[in-house]
């Protein structure tokens, strides 16, 4: 997007569309779970299986890995019972075979357990990441893609939960859980057959023993699901307030605020204590409850199993070998409960992720895109109509009940109104930040909406109030509508502008890194950066909005100068307090509740009786 500044940014603060600001993810009681997407059914599933799809070959070889790694581990318990009852008995005959046997089984069981095991974990190791990989850039690109009103409601904390906190969640069930899950479905499977194979009876109360884990399983799960919901939801409220913070940390030391952020933080803080606690306190019932049903269970068995062996209905191998077989399957029951404390907490964070994914730009891509006519005469400047357009946020009523306008090409075009008039609204809907609910915005004839949005960027750029500079170097940054410009292309717009001479002043000159959020220069400078920036662009459409507040008053007319020879020729609209402003147009809109009152060239405005007239006589006297 050819934009110049952080698009939430606005002048008109009671006009913007959802909640942010200093309270988000502060309040108290459930206020910060608003912003949740739910996922629509079925979207979690199918956002894993797109996830799996490219890799279902290298999945499919890591799986059979793990089973051939397991039917090597599960061969040492018969080895010992054929030692037992065959090898030691034909040892003491002095035939060494059947033992030499055994031990060189053995042997190679752990061997080839140890090799499959690496093999394993590496390509797993691959898979998961590449998961990972993929998970990550979706949710950058999709939250890209979102429009304005989406990022004005969801905020950038709750994102970077998504992208952060919520993968690491997937990825700690990649790595480690799946591994426990397999691993223990592998083993009930080997060590059943095992069993039933080795004494039927036996087995089958064996079997019957993992009734009652079941259910614990099954209540585990569906307790631990909500917990983790409402775990993944508190982690998020805790990143949107620490961002928010740190983001906003000059206005809270000015108004010192550190010990109300700190009073809010905190019970935050301590809401996302108590789930975590809550967390624990599922899994600590799971495990108490799965041991002992186990160890029950193994009890019984032994001394049943003992009975048999010495009544002479049971040989002690196959006692011995039960035995084993059962301690390597009661003991990843812990295990299956650190793999359900994982999928829980991915389960939740996939579900967050996918509702995220499955929202849509309420501004989309046209189905099917038109192009610009070319330019008429040597300006670059395009007519832009407004026809019966009507708009209003989801938070209020209509900012604009009707709205109708024309702007000729290559007119600049001031508009002034109290705050809340519908000015930024105007912008916003010519940028197509926003689409009207009623009516259509014309672009040389061309309707917005049937525009792809390279074609629109590239002949609308807007410029507001706070001109968002990106980590680089200066020359990067007044670039970014050209990326393919060159070093002159650029020294040429910055001298244009007026911002050569401070450029050439910092250490490095155009190679100076501004650092974060442009917090190397001033204000101003910044926003002298950013019109140079939207000069290179070469837009035929031009908007600022409120784009001179940041300058002191030699700095706006140097502004004013260059922005002279920067307008010609071009479809300009400026949005404007600051009365100083409107010397450089050559038509004065004055709009009120979404409607324009006044309409005409500056000089016929000043010299009525008007709204705009007693405007500019307020703000002479103000000067004075």
């Amino acid at each position: 997007m050819t934009t110049t500044t952080a698009a939430t940014s606005t002048a008109e603060d009671d006009e913007l569309p959802g909640p942010h600001g200093a309270g988000d993810g502060g309040e108290s009681g459930d206020v910060f779970d608003r912003d949740v997407l739910p996922a629509p059914p079925g979207a979690t599933a199918a956002l894993l299986r797109s996830l799996l799809a490219p890799l279902k070959a290298r999945a499919v070889v890591t799986m059979l890995l793990l089973l051939f790694q397991q039917a090597a581990v599960q061969l040492g318990p018969l080895l010992v019972a054929y030692a037992i009852d065959t090898a030691v008995p034909a040892f003491r005959d002095h035939r060494h075979g059947p033992l030499i046997a055994v031990a060189v089984g053995y042997l190679l069981c752990a061997l080839a357990s140890g090799v499959l095991q690496f093999a394993f974990i590496q390509a797993s190791a691959r898979v998961s990441q590449d998961v990972l990989l993929d998970l990550r850039g979706r949710i950058f690109r999709h939250a890209q893609a979102l429009s304005i009103d989406f990022h004005e409601r969801y905020t950038s904390g709750r994102l970077i939960s998504r992208s952060t906190t919520d993968v690491e969640s997937l990825r700690e069930l990649l790595d480690d859980g799946l591994q426990e899950l397999v691993t223990v479905v592998l083993s009930f499977v080997y060590i059943s057959a095992m069993l039933l194979w080795l004494d039927l009876s036996l087995g089958a109360v064996a079997v019957a023993s993992f009734v009652p884990l079941y259910l614990l399983v099954r209540i585990y799960q569906r307790r631990a699901g909500r917990v983790y919901r409402a775990r993944s939801t508190a982690i998020a409220a805790v990143i949107v307030k620490f961002v928010e913070t740190m983001n906003g940390i000059r206005p809270v030391r000015a108004f010192r605020r550190e010990a109300a952020n700190d009073a809010e933080f905190a019970v935050l803080n301590r809401r996302h204590e108590r789930t975590n606690g809550d967390a624990l306190l599922e899994m600590a019932r799971y495990v108490v409850g799965s041991r002992l049903v186990a160890n029950t269970a193994v009890a019984g068995i032994v001394l049943w199993g003992a009975y048999r062996v010495a009544s002479g209905s049971l040989e002690l191998g196959v006692l011995a070998a039960s035995v084993l077989y059962l301690r390597r399957l009661y003991d990843p029951i812990d295990r299956l409960g650190m793999f359900l404390n994982s999928y829980q907490s991915a389960a939740a964070s996939l579900e967050k992720v996918a509702g995220l994914l499955a929202q849509r730009p309420s501004v989309p891509e046209p189905a099917v895109p038109c192009e610009l006519p070319p330019l008429k005469g040597d300006f670059p400047g395009r007519e832009v109509v407004f026809e019966r357009v009507r708009f209003g946020y989801r938070t209020g009523g209509e900012v604009l009940p009707r709205f109708d306008l024309t702007l000729p090409a290559g007119q600049t075009v001031a508009v002034v109104g109290s705050t809340g008039a519908g000015k930024s609204t105007l912008a916003k809907l010519l940028a197509r930040f926003y689409d009207p609910s009623g009516g259509r915005v014309l672009l040389d004839g061309v309707d917005l909406r049937e525009l792809p949005v390279p074609e629109l960027r590239r002949g609308v750029v807007m410029v507001t109030q706070e001109a968002f500079l990106f980590s680089g170097t200066v020359a990067d940054n007044i670039a970014i509508g050209r990326p393919d410009a060159s070093r002159a292309e650029i020294e040429q717009a910055a001298k244009a502008i007026g911002a050569h001479e401070f450029i050439s002043a910092l250490p490095d000159g155009y190679d100076t890194d501004v650092r974060k959020r442009g917090g190397r220069i001033s204000a101003g400078q910044r926003q002298l950066v950013a019109f140079a920036r939207a000069l290179l662009a070469d837009p035929a459409v031009l908007i600022l909005d409120e784009a001179t507040s940041s300058l002191d008053i030699p700095g706006e007319r140097a502004v004013q100068r260059a922005m002279s020879t920067v307008l010609r020729g071009r479809t300009a609209v400026v949005i404007a307090h600051r009365l100083s402003t409107v010397e450089i147009a050559d038509r004065v809109l004055v709009m009120e509740h979404g409607r324009i009152v006044e309409d005409g060239r500056p000089d016929e405005l000043i010299g009525g009786t008007g709204r705009f007239a007693d405007l500019h006589r307020a703000w002479r006297d103000s000067l004075a």
